[in-house]
């Protein structure tokens, strides 16, 4: 049955610039490319947080016949510790507000924004994965 998140891809028509633009939010390179180099890429991935979840970006002309362009439809939420701070920078790197700041209940907050490239992301200050990271360093 389901193990857990394995790897969330994107789409982007200009995959250099999606692989530019997320390396300045992230703070780091693309760790792989295929096909490699010389060659341009169709897609590039990244290991991101704490699991080093993979975060994936395909060039959308192999998107399958009939995939949507216009954002929408399921957000993947990441867990930040600090939901302002992060939905700022992405707003000042280019992106688009998609959901405001948002209460869900006392302790979960949501927001999510379009990235340069057309891709919904999410962000979410959540206790659930904060007891869980915790849960698995005190083992």
């Amino acid at each position: 049955m389901f193990r857990g998140f394995a790897t969330i891809s994107f789409y982007a028509d200009d995959l250099a610039a999606a692989r530019d633009w997320y390396a300045e939010l992230l703070g780091q390179e693309a760790y792989f490319a295929f096909p490699a180099a010389p060659a341009p890429p169709a897609y590039i991935e990244f290991r991101v947080g704490d699991d080093a979840d993979e975060l994936g970006f395909i060039d959308r002309k192999y998107a399958p016949p009939g995939a949507a362009n216009a954002p929408g439809g399921a957000v993947m939420h990441w867990h930040v510790d600090d939901l302002q701070a992060t939905f700022d920078r992405l707003l000042a790197l280019g992106a688009k507000e998609y959901e405001s700041i948002t209460k869900r209940s006392e302790d979960f907050v949501t927001a999510s924004v379009v990235d340069p490239f057309g891709n919904v992301l999410g962000i979410m200050h959540n206790p659930h994965y904060l007891e869980i990271v915790e849960a698995r360093q005190s083992r």
